[in-house]
């Protein structure tokens, strides 16, 4: 799983400069969640070879006791709560002042993986002027520019050399191919919990703890007629006695964790509360992450023919990008409609790791191209030659032929959907790529 960093300081020291130039966008924000202020958002990131999520926060007022300083510096906690490692940013040009020392007696005191970073320091010769950070009692002091992109690798690497991280992925080569990894993703308070302690005690499976391969992760592997599962935990799972416990315990980066360390995931809807923005991030973060979905709509008994109506409507709107997907009206608490979601699920999964022969995949792309042409482009138009397979999970296309650069999105979804039909594909993300052949004498032409 990717770690994760926290960016954590008093306020106007960089620290949103800093995220956007660790997650390489001005728009990197995964979720805004109601319960989560503004200030605390959480991106993906990536340089060279490493890649992490980061958490970015207000400016963090430690003794805080009322106020919106209060409510900051709780969600900063949380940050560092669920960080591999802290980079704790300082003003390199402001120096030290009382409030870098309240936060650094907070952080010392935590014994977290704690990164110093003097930022703003562009142009500034290292010694004299950063020498004043050592009194803070966290060790050697990072100088960096956000604002420049000065220093940023050495700072990925010196944050990531504080983790004692495997070199490979040692977990992807024990993990039995035939286990339908699932991931249960939504809201706070959707019915994650009580769908989870429904499918635990209504289906009488064989569940125990099963300690993760990194940091707080849990699963929970368990059989259903036949077929292997290991449930991905997002719901706070934890076992007391005999009994397990799904505690609503809300952690985004958990989340993201588990998406992406899934091989499906089930996004649980309230049909009380209609589609909201969090949903929406939740479903693109999906969507980015190329797994196979399905949408489960719970307290389907709570609403009414006028609501559902509304809802439904709502779900072709605002995630019209998922319309691949199974949509299923359920009640956890209930214990209705259950069943065909376990269909959808093996299916998504089985369409996500579907095979495709390339002369089927040559011939529907002739049909394709014989029924309707992509548009030219100036004096070009497009030829489409061939087609093979370039992945799975998500399934993964390559069309080979001249001027595809020119292919428009439309005309890629055209493909995508014959494409969809032939090999019924529900429930799973496709990537078209188009990939233009050289022309050898093209270099001999301009001679």
């Amino acid at each position: 799983m990717k770690p994760v960093i926290a960016l954590v300081g008093r306020p106007n020291v960089g620290k949103s400069t800093l995220f956007n130039r660790l997650t390489k966008t001005r728009d990197a924000i995964v979720a805004d969640f109601a319960g989560l202020t503004r200030d605390r958002h959480y991106g993906n990131g990536k340089l060279g070879n490493h890649e992490y999520i980061v958490i970015d926060t207000g400016g963090f007022e430690p003794d805080a006791q009322s106020g919106i300083y209060k409510e900051m510096a709780k969600q900063t906690r949380q940050a560092v709560a669920e960080a591999d490692v802290v980079i704790f940013v300082v003003d390199a040009r402001a120096g030290v002042n009382a409030q870098d020392h309240d936060i650094a007696k907070y952080l010392r005191k935590l014994g977290k993986p704690t990164l110093l970073t003097a930022n703003k320091a562009e142009g500034m010769t290292e010694g004299v002027q950063l020498s004043e950070f050592f009194e803070l009692g966290l060790g050697e002091v990072l100088a960096v520019s956000a604002a420049h992109g000065q220093g940023m690798r050495t700072l990925v690497d010196s944050a990531l050399a504080l983790l004692d991280l495997p070199e490979g992925d040692e977990d992807a080569e024990t993990q039995d191919p035939s286990v339908i990894r699932l991931a249960v993703a939504g809201r706070p308070n959707v019915g994650k919990s009580t769908l989870i302690n429904t499918w635990l005690g209504e289906e009488r499976l064989v569940a125990f703890d099963l300690p993760g391969t990194t940091r707080d992760a849990i699963s929970v592997p368990f059989e259903r007629d036949g077929q292997k599962f290991e449930l991905i935990d997002t719901a706070g799972l934890r076992r007391k006695g005999k009994v397990f416990e799904a505690i609503e315990k809300f952690s985004v980066v958990k989340t993201l964790q588990a998406i992406e360390n899934s091989n499906v995931v089930l996004l649980l809807l309230d049909a009380t509360q209609g589609v909201t923005d969090q949903d929406a991030h939740i479903a693109g973060y999906i969507l980015e992450s190329g797994r196979a979905v399905v949408l489960a709509v719970n307290k389907w008994d709570a609403v009414d023919s006028y609501q559902r109506e509304i809802l439904a409507r709502s779900i072709e709107t605002r995630l019209a990008f998922l319309k691949f997907a199974s949509i299923h009206h359920i009640s956890a608490i209930k214990r209705q409609g259950l069943g065909p979601v376990w269909k959808s699920i093996i299916q998504a999964h089985a369409s996500a790791n579907r095979k495709m022969s390339t002369p089927v995949l040559t011939r529907l792309l002739l049909e394709a191209v014989q029924f309707q042409q992509p548009q030219r482009s100036g004096v070009f138009r497009p030829k489409l030659r061939y087609a093979h397979q370039g992945g799975m999970n998500p399934p993964i296309i390559i069309v080979h032929g001249n001027s595809l650069e020119h292919v428009s999105e439309s005309y890629k979804r055209y493909l995508e959907g014959r494409f969809r039909k032939e090999f019924d594909l529900t429930g799973t993300p496709m990537r078209i790529q188009m990939k233009t052949s050289h022309n050898p004498f093209k270099d001999k032409e301009s001679d």
